[in-house]
Order: C-alpha cells, then structure tokens, then sequence
C-alpha cells in the first residue's frame, strides 16, 4: 500500500487520477483526515507525474494501531534497516490513541536498533523507518533516507552559522508615529526571520522621542510575532535576537575592531558582484559582519570610510527600509555559499 499525502481540498482530485492510471482501490480521507490517501498498490513510480500529490510512503506492513502489535512488527522491519549504519523512526499519528508518537518512536526505535545493529540518526539516516497512524490502523514502510527532504542534506550550507555573526546596524524610520511603529514591526520581524545575532537601534543627533518609542513597540511586536511562528514551526531551538539600542557613531567605534567586517548600504556603493571575492575572503576569518542600514535618511557619509565595503545591492532601485534586511543578508548567504561548493 501507499501513503499519498496532498493539499487539503486536492484529495479527490488525486484520486481521479490515481484510479485512473492504475485502476485500483483509493481510500481518500480514511476517517476523515484531510489530505490523505490510501492507495492500495505498490506502483510508487506511477504516481509520480500527477501534482497533487505532494509525498508518498510505501507501506510494506500493517497493524492494528496498537503500541504492542506494532513493536510485533520490529523484526520484519528490521530486516529491511539491516545494511545501513544508521536509521531513524519518524511517527506520524491520526486520531485518540493510548500511546503518543514519541512512545513509538523510542520503543520502536530501541528494538529495531537491538534487531538491526544500526545506530539512530535523527538528522540524516541511511535509512527512514514511517509509522503513519490513521485511526485504528497502523502503516509501515522503510525508505532510503536520501529520499527525506532536501532541507536537511548535509552537503547543503548551513546559513545559520553565518547568521549568527552578522549584526544589524539599523538607522530607526522616524517619520510620525504611525508609520514608525508600522515600519518597525517589519524591521523587528526580518531581523528576527534570520535569527542574526543582535539588532542594534542606532539613531544620531537629536530625534523625537515619541516616534522612537513608537518604532521600538513596532520592532518588538514584530520580533514576538515572527518568534512564536518559529517555536511552532522549528524542531530545533529559536534564537530570539538582542535587540540593543545605541548612537551610530559610537556604534562605528565599537564595531571597528581588526575581525570584524563593516558594510554599509547605499546607492553610491559598489555592486556586490564587484567585491564578491573580497567579501567572502574577508567575512569567512571575520568575528562579526556589521551591517549598517539606513531609512528615510541614508547611512551617513561620514560613517562609510570606516567602512570595509559600501554595497549598492540593486543598481537603479531604491529599497523599502523594510526590504534592506531580507535583500542583504541574502545576498551574503548566496556568495558564502561558496564556501561550501
């Protein structure tokens, strides 16, 4: 049997297909889970050029779903773990049952570890052993843990530690207060969508001060927000980025050190395939990369000859205050990548 998951809303229109091509029997929303399907056949291959259908889990057994009739199960499928050095149990489960997923996980896991002589490797597995729970039915299938999703390739670069060392220098939007605390909940969120580590609020000269605390409850509703969608969505733990607040110019002093690289952004600057080579020889040794962006009013001049580099990110085109940070660190994060390749 498959598993086929879609789109909630798409089941019925996967079917068609499914039926279809293969003239079998498909059991779409099996007590009534949306986006979900029972196919029963094992032509996996068939399936794979209609669009609907956004994943699929060859099920080699079946149980009742119950903890002890699945543990029953180890040693067949540990017979298909045998081989791989590694594996991982991945449980997904539908309905009220007396068990959770992680009780299966663990105790599955131990006997087919004990079965198979392979180790358990959560990340990237050799091989993925599916317990998928559908009401009082138990499935479940081996795969190649190539197959798991891309995301999680090792090979991939890790753009979280490059993120950790880039530090936001931000000229807070003042304009009325309005328009600050709009502008600053974007910028709060961006920051926070990258988990860089810190975002210092660098205002210079003398600014209204109600509008700055209009700005700073804008970057602060914005980081929560953003925050609290990472912790639901991340199996991994969620940095929360400092969020500092001090004068630019003492900013530029403190962040002038021999390891760290300053850029700022402005139309003026070069554009980053110019400096491409510099940047990632430079940023790759560096203990912080310091960006400074500006707002209604750019980076000031002055600050630029303490710069290591000035970036027109998009020649012809005037950023958003709000579209600086995403644009940026992107940026950065394409030609890092390097490293890797």
């Amino acid at each position: 049997m498959l598993i086929v998951k879609t789109q909630r809303g798409m089941e019925y229109i996967a079917a068609s297909y499914i039926k279809e091509k293969l003239g079998v029997e498909v059991e779409v929303r099996p007590n009534g889970f949306l986006g979900l399907l029972i196919v029963h056949s094992k032509d996996e291959e068939a399936l794979k050029d209609v669009p609907e259908i956004e994943s699929v889990v060859p099920a080699q057994f079946m149980c009742k779903a119950d903890i002890e009739e699945i543990l029953s199960l180890a040693e067949k499928v540990a017979e298909l773990v045998k081989g791989a050095k590694t594996f991982a149990v991945r449980t997904k489960r539908r309905g009220k049952h007396n068990f959770t997923s992680l009780d299966v996980n663990l105790k599955f896991g131990e006997k087919i570890r004990k079965l198979s002589d392979a180790e358990v490797d959560l990340d990237f597995p050799e091989k993925a052993v599916y317990v998928e729970i559908i009401g009082e039915r138990a499935f479940l299938g081996v795969i190649e843990g190539s197959r798991e999703r891309k995301k999680y390739r090792p090979e991939k670069f890790n753009s979280l530690k490059l993120l950790s060392k880039i530090s936001i220098v931000q000229l807070p939007y003042l304009e009325d207060e309005k328009a600050a605390y709009e502008i600053g909940e974007r910028i709060g969120r961006a920051a926070q969508t990258f988990e860089v580590k810190e975002l210092i609020i660098s205002p210079f000269g003398y600014i209204n001060a109600f509008e700055l605390e209009r700005f700073l409850k804008g970057v602060r509703e914005g980081q929560r927000v953003r925050y609290e969608i990472q912790r639901k969505a991340y199996s991994r733990e969620v940095k929360l980025v400092p969020v500092l607040v001090q004068d630019l110019y003492q900013t530029v002093r403190d962040k002038r050190r021999k390891k760290n690289v300053l850029i700022a952004t402005d139309p003026t600057g070069k554009q980053i395939l110019d400096v491409k080579d510099q940047i990632l020889k430079s940023g790759t040794y560096a203990d912080e990369i310091v960006i400074f962006i500006g707002s209604r009013v750019g980076v000031p001049k002055g600050v630029f000859k303490f710069c290591d580099f000035v970036l027109d990110l998009a020649p012809y085109v005037t950023f958003a205050t709000e579209h600086t940070i995403p644009a940026t660190v992107i940026a950065l994060l394409t030609i890092f990548e390097e490293v890797v390749e």
